[in-house]
C-alpha cells in the first residue's frame, strides 16, 4: 500500500437474491477529507450506486423468499451448516484485510493501528459469535420435563433484518449485528453508513460465495431511498441500527405494524466521568485522554463531559491540558499518530460553532492549541467552566472538544445523569470504598455499565453493551446478540407412551433439525 497515493474504487456493483448485479443509474462520490491539493479540497477516492427504492423492494423481496415464512432454506437449516457457512465468510474476509485497512483510513479518517483493530476485532468477533452459538445450541440439545410435558427449546429466527451500521466503526459495528442476525436464521437487506461505504465492496464477492441466495441483500445509496419504503412496507421483522435515535424514531413511525417490528439499537450517549478528590490524577488524566479522544470523541462510548471535585479541578485541568497539547497529530497512516482528520465534511464548522458559543457565556478555552483549525484538522479545545446553558454540555458532541464541570457536592452529577436522556456508561475516578461503594449503588441504576478507574468502551464484546432510555434498545454482547435477533420457541408433548415414542423416532430419524440431540463440538 503506498501510504500517500489515495485509493480509486469506481464500484457498480450490489448484491440481491444472491447475485453481484451492475448498476445502470446514477452514482455517488466518496471523497475523502484528507486533503492532498494545495486547494485544500478534500480527495475523491471513488463512486458507489445511488440506489432506487425499487432496488430496494426487489431486495425485500429476495430476502423475504429466503425467509419463506420461516420455511426457507436458510431459518430450516442445521445449525452446524449455518455455521459453515459463517465461517466460509469469514475465511473469505480475511483476504481482503490490507483494503480494507486502507480504506476506513482515507474514508473515515482512523488512524493505522484502529483501522487494523477494527479489522482484527470483527473477526474475532465472529469467530467469537460462532463459538457462542456453538454453546446456545449445545444448552438446548436436551428435553426438558415439568408438570408431565416434554418440552424441547431452542432459540430460532425472527424473518426479516433491515440492517443499517454506523460511520464511525462501518466495519465492527455493522458487523456486530449482522452476523448475529445471519446466524441465528434471519435474512437481510443491509445498507453501508454513508462514510465507509468503500470498504464494504470488497466483501460483496465473499458475502455471494458464503451465504445462499437471497439470505444476504447488500444495497448502496441513501437511507430515504432504501431504508424508508422498505420499512413502509410493513415487513421488515427487525430494525437494527447504530445511530441517531431520530433516525430510529423516523424509520419506526414508517413501519404499520409496530407490535411485529423487534428493535436492535445502539444510539446517543453522553458518557460523563466523575472524578473524586482522592483520584490518582496521572492514572486519571491517562484514562480521560482515551475516554475523551480516541478516534478524535467520535465514539458513542467516549467521555462527553469531565465533572471534576472543585478541590482538584485546577490541577487536574493544568495536566489533562498538558497532556492534549502533547499528542500527535496528522495523516492516519503516519507512526504514531494519535489526532487526525474529521471524516465529516462540516463537523469542523459545528465544533467552531459549539466553542464560540461557549466561550461567549463564560467558557475559556484552557491547553494552548485548542480549537485550532487547518481544514478538516480540528485540534481538540478544553473549555472550563462550562455550565447547562451552553450546547456543548446538552449535546453529544461526537469531536474533539471536552467540556469540565467542577462539582462540590456529588448530586450534582448524579442529578445531571438522572435528568439526561442517555444511560450508556459513566466513568468513575477514585480510591476511598466509603464512597465509591454507595455512588456504585446508585450509578449502577443510571447507566447500565460502571467504569472503575477506566474509561468508557465496548469490550471485551462478551461483556454487555447496551444502554438505558435513548442509548439503546436490545444487549449486543457476543451472546445476547444472538438473543436479540432471536426467540425462545419450542415443542410440547404430555409425557406418555405414544408421545415419547413418536420423539424418539424423530431423533433417530433426522426428519427433523428442530427437534435434535446433535452435539456440537
Amino acid at each position: 500500500m503506498s501510504n500517500y497515493r489515495p485509493p480509486y474504487i469506481e464500484y457498480s456493483g450490489y448484491l440481491i437474491n444472491g447475485q453481484i448485479g451492475h448498476w445502470q443509474g446514477n452514482y455517488a462520490e466518496v471523497t475523502s477529507q484528507i486533503v492532498l491539493n494545495s486547494e485544500g479540497k478534500g480527495t475523491l477516492i471513488g463512486k458507489v450506486p445511488d440506489m432506487d427504492s425499487d432496488h430496494a423492494l426487489l431486495a425485500l423481496d429476495a430476502a423475504q423468499r429466503a425467509y419463506g415464512r420461516g420455511q426457507g432454506k436458510w431459518p430450516t437449516m442445521k445449525v452446524k451448516d449455518r455455521i459453515e457457512c459463517v465461517e466460509r465468510f469469514v475465511s473469505l474476509m480475511t483476504n481482503h484485510r490490507n483494503q480494507v485497512v486502507e480504506l476506513l483510513m482515507w474514508e473515515i479518517g482512523k488512524n493505522k493501528s484502529d483501522a487494523a483493530k477494527e479489522f482484527d476485532r470483527t473477526v474475532q468477533y465472529i469467530y467469537d459469535t460462532i463459538e457462542a452459538y456453538k454453546k446456545l445450541d449445545r444448552r438446548s440439545a436436551r428435553f426438558d420435563k415439568e408438570s408431565n410435558i416434554n418440552a424441547h427449546i431452542r432459540r430460532g429466527p425472527l424473518g426479516v433484518v433491515l440492517c443499517l451500521g454506523p460511520y464511525n466503526y462501518p466495519l465492527n459495528e455493522t458487523f456486530c449485528l449482522l452476523i448475529p442476525a445471519l446466524i441465528m436464521g434471519n435474512t437481510a437487506i443491509f445498507k453501508p453508513a454513508k462514510l465507509g461505504v468503500l470498504l464494504i465492496t470488497p466483501l460483496l464477492d465473499a458475502f455471494q460465495t458464503a451465504f445462499p441466495e437471497g439470505v444476504v441483500n447488500i444495497l448502496f445509496g441513501r437511507g430515504r431511498n432504501i431504508a424508508a419504503p422498505v420499512m413502509k412496507t410493513g415487513k421488515v421483522d427487525i430494525l437494527a441500527l447504530i445511530g441517531h435515535s431520530s433516525s430510529a424514531v423516523a424509520l419506526q413511525d414508517l413501519h404499520p405494524n409496530k407490535n411485529r417490528l423487534r428493535l436492535v439499537l445502539g444510539l446517543e450517549a453522553n458518557n460523563p466521568a466523575i472524578i473524586l478528590p482522592d483520584a490518582d490524577l496521572d492514572h486519571t488524566v491517562k484514562e480521560c485522554i482515551s475516554g475523551t479522544l480516541s478516534y478524535n470523541g467520535q465514539r458513542c462510548t467516549a467521555l462527553k463531559v469531565l465533572y471534576v471535585h472543585s478541590s482538584i479541578v485546577g490541577k487536574f485541568i493544568e495536566m489533562f491540558s498538558r497532556a492534549v497539547d502533547d499528542l500527535k497529530y496528522g495523516l492516519p497512516w503516519e507512526d504514531g499518530v494519535f489526532l487526525t482528520p474529521l471524516p465529516e465534511k462540516n463537523k469542523p464548522e459545528y465544533i467552531q460553532g459549539l466553542i464560540n458559543e461557549a466561550i461567549s457565556k463564560g467558557a475559556n478555552i484552557m491547553n494552548k492549541n485548542g480549537g485550532k483549525m487547518s481544514g478538516n484538522f480540528c485540534y481538540p479545545a478544553v473549555l472550563f467552566p462550562v455550565d447547562k446553558s451552553m450546547k456543548l454540555f446538552n449535546e453529544e458532541q461526537f469531536g474533539p472538544v471536552i467540556p469540565i464541570v467542577a462539582f462540590d457536592n456529588i448530586n450534582e452529577p448524579l442529578d445531571d445523569m438522572a435528568n439526561s436522556e442517555y444511560g450508556q456508561q459513566v466513568s468513575l475516578f477514585g480510591k476511598d470504598t466509603s464512597k465509591l461503594g454507595p455512588l456504585i449503588d446508585i450509578l449502577a441504576n443510571l447507566v447500565c455499565r460502571v467504569n472503575l478507574n477506566s474509561s468508557c468502551q465496548r469490550g471485551p464484546d462478551v461483556y454487555p453493551f447496551t444502554g438505558r432510555k435513548n442509548s439503546a434498545v436490545s444487549t449486543l454482547s457476543v451472546f445476547d446478540a444472538l438473543r436479540s435477533f432471536s426467540i425462545r420457541t419450542f415443542v410440547a408433548s404430555k409425557d406418555n407412551d405414544y408421545n415419547n415414542d413418536i420423539l424418539r423416532n424423530l431423533l433417530n430419524s433426522h426428519h427433523s433439525n428442530f427437534i435434535s440431540t446433535e452435539y456440537l463440538l
